[in-house]
């Protein structure tokens, strides 16, 4: 089985039964924030579009690129299409021009024509999109690969079933906005960055562990910021806050398996190749020479100062398109979200309070808005409605620029936690807790989406079964994701860590310790 590179979370695999390519991104994206890293507009895009499988692992642009699916990829393909609560994915793809869809069942192996084995993992919670990430697994005879990319999934077991793997890409680096664009003391952001990189490497090494591929290839990460307000963000050496960063990348990460005792791992370029078999990895070869490749990791400064006056063209035309904030934006949230807040009852009850978001630059005749042109609205969940601040408490405040949050309600865009937050063009400051209901409410901006996840809430997570847990009693999955306490869950005196995510639970009071709500079972077991 032959693999090419093709960036970020991308690549095609060249098997016995046809060819699958992957999660092709290339276009500048999140508000013309993230750019895939390191630079991959220079493949042929229509040759790896010429595929006999199409596999878009989910809906966040980093994953689905439409112009690309648009303007390089055969129709003529067939889609392996995750099985997902709702039909956004495949309606999406057939706006594009898809129209030959391989319907599967998470965790069901299937088998295409040519004898090509292949296994779609999808995740359906709200933590998930909340319409869902998943994995691929491929199997033509001569090798056997998972490509996990942002997916975590919760059931290695399960995900094992398909075979032992050869090769295993996995993400690595995350992603998310915490503590980067929060307002705290410099230390603390630095303190809180180095332990979600920490947390993000050693979720990847316990996948990698469990799994058990001899070859890992890191994937579905970082991206580079190349405008010129974010470009603080790409990691080590940069402007004196280099570890406020969360991002961690593919060299950095290597270097941490070699330390850990993993010689298996090998760097996937834009355009690199490798023949993978039973066990073996040959023929890797790379598009640029090791003297270009250390520019890339360690003169990573100049190298993206080159890139970034390439990509300048494609991030401005971005930016042309976005909207001019309206005098009405109050009418307009109202009209949109208040009747979604209204069917919300599990995420406004677990937010509990106002949210303050502060919209600057709006028009002056906005009405509300300050002699500094920003419009303060308090989202109030208790209530369900959205109006003007007024100067109450508010454990969470965002401050947006306009354009955004009017160019999401122009384009309809009902994941906002995927576009204008991970931009990383906002600013945010909360007292107490993170809370995840907040986070995942503007994930579901649609009466679909909404539904969804409130019936998945009243489902919850806990199944009623319990496992013993270093001398306490505990019910078997995490009150997050339902992720599997006998495999990931620690205890230290009273406190579990679930370490799929990072998680704390107090065991004696039951409180969940990261979010608020989430509260957990447990016993204390006497002898």
């Amino acid at each position: 089985m032959r693999v090419t590179g093709v960036g970020h979370a991308g690549m095609r695999f060249e098997t016995t039964g046809g060819s699958v390519l992957c999660d092709p991104w290339v276009n500048p994206t999140f508000f013309a924030s993230w750019v895939p890293f390191p630079d991959n507009t220079q493949l042929d895009w229509r040759a790896l579009g010429d595929c006999d499988y199409l596999y878009v692992s989910h809906l966040h642009r980093d994953h689905f690129d439409a112009d690309n699916l648009r303007d390089n990829v055969s129709k003529d393909a067939r889609v392996l299409l995750p099985d997902y609560p709702t039909d956004e994915l495949e309606n999406e793809l057939r706006a594009l021009g898809f129209k030959h869809f391989v319907r599967t069942e998470t965790g069901v192996p299937q088998e295409l024509d040519g004898g090509l084995r292949f296994m779609i993992t999808s995740l359906k919670g709200p933590g998930d999109g909340p319409i869902g990430d998943s994995a691929l697994s491929l199997d033509d005879g001569t090798a056997r690969v998972v490509n996990q990319n942002d997916a975590h999934p919760l059931d290695i077991p399960k995900l094992l079933e398909f075979g032992a793997y050869d090769a295993h890409f996995t993400q690595f680096s995350g992603a998310i906005w915490w503590p980067m664009v929060y307002d705290l003391p410099k230390a603390a952001k630095r303190e809180f960055a180095r332990r979600k990189r920490i947390g993000q490497e050693d979720r990847a090494m316990r996948y990698i562990r469990e799994v058990g591929a001899p070859h890992i290839f890191p994937t579905a990460g970082p991206p580079c910021f190349l405008d010129d307000e974010l470009f603080r963000w790409n990691g080590l050496g940069y402007e004196g806050v280099e570890d406020e960063s969360i991002f961690t990348d593919q060299w950095e990460f290597l270097g941490r398996m070699r330390e850990l005792g993993h010689d298996g791992g090998h760097l996937l370029l834009p355009g690199t190749t490798a023949e993978i078999g039973h066990g073996t990895v040959d023929d890797l070869t790379h598009p640029v020479s090791d003297a270009e490749i250390e520019t890339i990791f360690l003169d990573k400064e100049r190298y993206l100062r080159d890139f970034a006056e390439r990509a300048r063209p494609a991030i401005d035309a971005q930016k042309a398109r976005w909207s001019a904030p309206q005098p009405d934006i109050l009418r307009q949230l109202k009209e949109w979200i208040e009747p979604l807040m209204k069917r919300a009852d599990h995420m406004c009850d677990g937010i509990g309070g106002p949210v303050r978001m502060d919209l600057h630059e709006m028009p002056a005749d906005t009405p509300g808005v300050d002699a500094d042109g920003t419009l303060s609205l308090a989202f109030d969940f208790p209530a369900r409605e959205i109006r003007v601040w007024n100067g109450e408490q508010a454990r969470y405040r965002w401050g947006v620029p306009a354009t955004l949050v009017q160019t999401n309600i122009d384009t309809g865009e009902v994941d906002w936690s995927n576009s204008l937050f991970l931009s990383v063009r906002f600013s945010a400051t909360r007292v107490g807790q993170y809370n995840e209901y907040l986070y995942t409410f503007f994930k579901c901006l649609s009466e679909e989406r909404m539904d969804y996840v409130e019936n998945w809430y009243d489902a919850q997570n806990d199944d009623g079964r319990d496992i013993e847990l270093d001398g306490w009693t505990v019910q078997a999955r995490c009150p997050h994701l339902s992720a599997d306490l006998s495999k990931f869950g620690s205890v230290d005196g009273e406190i579990l860590t679930c370490s799929l995510h990072n998680w704390k639970f107090n065991l004696r009071t039951g409180r969940c310790l990261t979010s608020a709500g989430h509260e957990i079972r447990a016993a204390k077991i006497q002898n």
